[in-house]
């Protein structure tokens, strides 16, 4: 990590402004690597960008693959402009709202349109479109294949999780495999195409982002979805039976004042993965690393060690505290990168074996003001108490804005807020933004609902439901100049 002081943005893809009802990777994004630009900011943080689903609310979390990019955020009018779509298929989805996606009429559509791509790229593809698809193919064979049968299994089986398959595809038989290969060609190559132009698309949106001074700052969730390609194709990598189930659920034990949390990923069987110098994690950042220039480690503490509870249980508290891989694991990625550039999520369970892995490899961990004690002098969440080696966040993806934080706390909380701060509250996005810039944090970052001083509606994420999430988007007209300057305001005041 580079150790200057700097700032960033947190906006998820899907939020940008675009004509087709979802952000995209086209002219939305330039135009707010423009803001960014004008801000004087350095880092965009996104969520993971895989392929996201109805079944998962459509959550970046809960993706069918951690290699692949999401058909969603691929941009039509690049397609229209290389000739596979006509400029009538540009048309986003009748009545769509700007400033939120409808994923049920959204997904469908986008859909419609990369299979009507495909089609033409497959029967009038120029010859240099065609190398440069060949080449991508060949360079990405060690997901790509895998995860291109396994979209093309998953839909000519109406969906069902493929431990619902046959045995023989669900078990990786050959025969099966190959057979597979062949009768469903067709699908194999559109899933193959939208993977090679979401690949392009990217590449171009990173190369405008260096244009701009502007690092990317990806997210690496630790966990897979079990009914994903990655559990699939690598099944000997996981904690799993003989049918492919479970024989233990990732998860979070019971603390003071909440019952812990069930997630029902499947565990890391790491001694395994030992067994291979990590072969598959290393694979995995190597792909994510092609697309960012930073990655936030979610829920760091499970390299540490992991909370593990048997498939059977549904009470959390049933789990119990396994061995994770520790620091060999990070040198081995270390060795592989040549550099480890990370920042990681070490909130709820700050404990002293966590921190001294942290420590060891001077992860900046994260601190947001959300989780402050304001009456409490010393307490680590309050900006004036922030280390140089963190991250400081005014709001993530999971907590509410700024805004709607503060209209929630209680009385004698937001008195102390405004005894800390030195506010009346007027302004209270802008004065955690000033008061997280100004702190000894080297990264700081804040939200675009934030920065438009936007309430509870506008917030990202409400852990532990399943609608109504992912849906704020930014329009155009919120990319507003005047707020870029008085970031860049803040941004030189404060030397980031």
């Amino acid at each position: 990590m580079q150790q200057e002081r700097r700032s960033g943005v947190f906006l998820h893809l899907t939020s940008l402004p675009g004509p087709h009802g979802i952000g995209d990777l086209g002219d939305g994004a330039r135009q707010f690597l423009d803001f960014l630009d004008r801000a004087d900011q350095s880092l965009w943080q996104f969520c993971p960008v895989g392929p996201t689903s109805e079944a998962y609310g459509h959550s970046p979390y809960g993706s069918s693959s951690a290699f692949a990019g999401n058909p969603l955020l691929v941009d039509l009018t690049d397609l229209a402009e290389r000739g596979y779509l006509d400029e009538s298929d540009l048309d986003g989805p009748a009545d769509s709202d700007p400033s939120e996606v409808d994923y049920a009429t959204v997904a469908p559509s986008k859909r419609d349109r990369l299979r009507e791509a495909y089609e033409s790229f497959a029967a009038d593809a120029p010859e240099s479109d065609r190398a440069a698809f060949e080449a991508f193919r060949e360079r990405e064979s060690n997901w790509l294949d895998d995860y291109a049968l396994f979209a093309a299994l998953k839909a000519a089986h109406d969906g069902a999780p493929w431990t619902d398959w046959p045995t023989d595809l669900a078990s990786r038989d050959p025969e099966a495999l190959a057979e597979a290969r062949e009768s469903h060609a067709d699908a194999v190559g559109y899933h193959e195409f939208v993977q090679w132009t979401f690949d392009r698309q990217w590449r171009a949106l990173r190369d405008d982002a260096a244009e701009r001074g502007v690092e990317l700052v990806g997210d690496l969730p630790i966990y897979v979805a079990l009914d994903s390609a990655d559990v699939w194709a690598n099944q000997d990598v996981f904690q799993l039976d003989g049918a492919g189930d479970p024989t233990a659920v990732a998860g979070v034990p019971p603390n003071p004042g909440d019952d812990g949390q069930r997630w029902g990923n499947p565990v890391y069987d790491w001694d395994a993965l030992r067994e291979d110098d990590f072969g598959w994690w290393l694979d995995r950042l190597d792909r994510l690393l092609e697309l960012v220039d930073v990655a936030r480690i979610d829920h760091f503490k499970a390299f540490d060690e992991f909370w593990a509870i048997p498939a059977g249980a549904d009470d959390p508290a049933a789990g119990e505290w396994r061995p994770g891989p520790g620091a060999e694991f990070f040198e081995a990625v270390r060795d592989d990168q040549g550099g480890l550039p990370f920042v990681v999520e070490d909130l709820g369970f700050v404990d002293e074996s966590m921190v001294a892995l942290r420590d060891r490899f001077e992860f900046p961990g994260m601190v947001v003001p959300h989780y402050a004690d304001w009456c409490s002098e010393g307490d680590r969440y309050k900006p004036v108490n922030y280390p140089r080696q963190s991250v400081a966040y005014t709001s993530t993806h999971d907590t509410d804005t700024a805004v709607g934080y503060y209209e929630s706390l209680p009385e004698d909380q937001r008195d102390c807020l405004h005894y800390a701060l030195a506010t009346d509250g007027d302004r209270i996005a802008w004065d955690l933004i000033e008061a997280v810039w100004d702190s000894e944090s080297v990264l700081a970052l804040t939200t675009m609902p934030d920065l438009l001083e936007l309430g509870s509606e506008a917030r990202f994420n409400t852990p532990g439901t399943a609608e109504g999430n992912w849906r704020w988007r930014v329009t155009t007209d919120q990319l507003d100049p005047d707020i870029a300057d008085e970031l860049a305001g803040i941004t030189a005041a404060t030397l980031r």
